[in-house]
This record gives structure tokens, sequence and C-alpha cells, in this order.
């Protein structure tokens, strides 16, 4: 008797972007066993009577392309079974050791992983992978149709060479390479990819020098952002980037996607900021000083429902579409405070990253406890310091502020 292969939208699970899994469902002999498909789809775009996308479905082909190559595997599996008159269950039809490989190639696993990432709205992971694979195509002269055995330690070093010849620090060098591990360790699991080619035991991607370099500057370059500036050419958002670069510093070193994402319900009381930090997930009590809502307000009439005119809620709604519009205004801002540094006279490589660390080497020359800076950063990492990070409270923290100006 020949196992039943369908595919359900499991409603009854709600994702965080409001979507909900895609299940297989294999049935046999009375018995069902589900497994995640990895993609998942907002319920009204689910015909639940057909159990296909409807025809007004965002990413419909795409969705039924992974379906119906589920389904065609598990067909063909159950053939060999078969032939081989081997009996199976719903379990064993699942298990991934009986599944067949099926080899491909570094570009077209790439592109697969990074549409992936897209429809399940993970933007972060699908920018990292796309810079990857953009690397990876200049390198070979957009020659990636190649299996992944072809990826040896010799394709390797030439790989490093060539990242080195057109200036690449150490940190993007590291990257690049782990996230090229990361997409070959993803096709050995996905059977796309064989365990025993693996080059990377081999080749160590610990040899990358990844040591930030000194990126903060000292109080009395700080307080020079406290001066006007004047328009520089026809440049655009020359006073939002100051303001950006010392609310920042401001507020606990807030990074700017952090700072593009906060709306007047961040805001508790007029006198304290409370937010969910995005890169750990961490919340995040700060007390707002004068200087602080002073910036907030002077953008009141044009933010279009946040805080910053950086993104616009009528705009900007999905996160692929918030991304690129961080991005973008990220690399105007982090020119213009180079800009405004020669202006000013701030010696040092301004970004808005320096202002993070400006806040944490400030309070730490003025004495401030580490564990305390470390709370105010948001650091969910440092397990040193967490430990002791329960027992401080809002009025320690605000404090330790106090030192910043």
């Amino acid at each position: 008797m020949n196992a039943s292969v369908s595919v359900v939208c499991y409603k009854s699970k709600t994702l965080s972007n409001g979507e909900s899994p895609l299940m297989l469902q294999v049935s046999k002999s009375g018995k069902r066993k589900y497994q995640s498909l990895g993609i998942s789809i907002k319920p009204r775009y689910w015909d639940f009577t057909r159990n296909k996308p409807k025809p007004n479905c965002p990413n419909k082909d795409y969705i039924q392309k992974i379906i119906l190559d589920k389904q065609t595997e598990l067909q063909q599996r159950m053939l060999e079974l078969n032939s081989e008159q081997k009996e199976y269950t719903t379990t064993t039809l699942l298990n991934d050791e009986n599944k067949k490989f099926e080899l491909k190639t570094v570009s077209e696993f790439y592109q697969e992983l990074i549409e992936e990432y897209r429809v399940n709205n993970k933007c972060g992971n699908r920018l990292i992978y796309k810079s990857s694979y953009n690397s990876l195509k200049v390198f070979t002269n957009d020659k990636l149709d190649i299996p992944f055995s072809a990826i040896d330690i010799t394709w390797l070093n030439k790989y490093e060479r060539w990242l080195r010849s057109k200036g690449n620090e150490e940190t993007t060098m590291s990257l690049m390479f782990r996230t090229l591990r990361s997409t070959y360790n993803k096709a050995i699991k996905a059977k796309c990819a064989r365990k025993s080619e693996y080059p990377f035991d081999e080749f160590k991607i610990n040899k990358f020098d990844v040591s930030t370099q000194k990126r903060a500057i000292a109080k009395t370059e700080v307080l020079k952002f406290t001066k006007d500036v004047r328009p520089i050419g026809k440049r655009q958002y020359i006073q939002l980037s100051k303001d950006i670069f010392m609310f920042s510093y401001l507020c606990g070193g807030i990074n700017f996607t952090d700072i593009a994402n906060l709306t007047k319900a961040n805001i508790i009381e007029g006198k304290r900021l409370h937010y969910i930090r995005q890169k750990t997930g961490k919340l995040i009590k700060i007390g707002l000083s004068e200087e602080a809502m002073k910036i907030i307000e002077r953008y009141a009439t044009e933010s279009k429902g946040y805080l910053f005119p950086i993104l616009n809620a009528n705009l900007h709604k999905t996160p692929l579409q918030k991304q690129n519009r961080i991005h973008k205004i990220l690399g105007k801002v982090n020119i213009n405070l180079k800009l405004i540094a020669a202006q000013l006279g701030v010696e040092g490589n301004l970004t808005t990253y320096v202002a993070r660390h400006s806040f944490a080497s400030v309070l730490k020359k003025s004495g401030v406890n580490i564990a305390l800076i470390s709370e105010a950063l948001g650091h969910s990492d440092i397990a040193t310091t967490q430990i002791y990070l329960d027992s401080f409270d809002n009025e320690q923290v605000d404090a330790a502020m106090k030192n910043l100006l």
C-alpha cells in the first residue's frame, strides 16, 4: 500500500511575521506524519479546499515549485522502495537517511537559499548571503555553475588572494568565508553536496584577524557635535546625520537600525526610552536626557509614523522594504558624518557606530562599572557581565549616563 502525500497550511500556528508554516502530510495505513517544508504563507493566500496557493498569492510560483519538488522526491522514493520490495512507514519514508543525493551547483543552491530567506522575510540573512554570492560571481567571472566539490583548498586560497588584492579588510574576508562555509554546510545537510569533499576542515577561517580597531572618539571631540553645522553643497540629511550621531551617543549607543524603527510607543511617560534591540531581541530601557528629547522633538512634524524621518509607515511596509531603506539612508548618513567631522574639526573616521563605541569609552573613562555599560549597550552575549545585570536598576544606569556631557 502506497502512502498518500499532500501539503497543508498549518494555520493553527502563527509565526512572528503573521504567516503559517506549510507542512508535508504523509498518510499510510491510518497513520499520519508531518514535516515542515521550510516555507510559510499567510492563510488568506492558501486554498484550503484544494491545498494549494491561491492565484493571488505572492511568490506562488516559488511555493508551488517547492511543493512539487518535494512531492516528486517522495513519489520517486516510494517507487524505489516498492521496486526493492521494501516495507516502509511514514517515518522511514521521511527519514533523511533514505534521501537520494541531488547534487546542485553552487550558483543554484545560493539562489535557492537567498530566495528562501526573502520569502520568509529574513532580510538580514538574505543580505549576507546575497553579498557573498555576488562576491563569488565576480571572483569567478560569473562562472559559478560549478559543483561544491570544485571548491577545494586550492580554490579557497585563490579566492583569499583575490579578496586581498581588492583591498578587503580581514573582517570582511572572514565574513565572506564564514558565509561560504555555512552555505556548504547547508548544501551537505540538504544532500546537495558531499561531506567527503568538504574543504573547511583544512582551510581555517580563524586565521583572519577580526579584532576591532579603535573606533571611539574622546568626550571633547563628541562635544563638538553640539555645535551648529552649515549646509554642505546639495547633500541631504546633514542635520539629521549629526542628530542621529548625538542621539545614539546620548541613548546608550543605540544603533542605526534600532533608531530607524523607533516610534512614539517607545517613549514611556515622556522620559524613558524602551525598545527591543533588533540584533539580540533584548529589551533596553534608557533614560531620555533633555538633549535627547530636543532631538526627537525636532522631527515631530516630518516623521511618518516613526520618531525620525528615515522610514515612512505608508511606503516601507515589508521587512525587505525597510531593510533597503535603512541601508540606503545609513550610507548617506555615514558619508555626511565624515564631512561634518571635517567641518567641526573632529579627527577620526566617523560613522554611526563610532557613537556607540564613544558612549562606552566615555563612561568607562569616567569610572562607570563595565557591567553597567554592558547593560546599556544591550550586550546579551557577555556572560561575565550579564551575571550582575539583573541587580542594576534604572536609577543606576541613568546616573551613569550623566557622565556623557
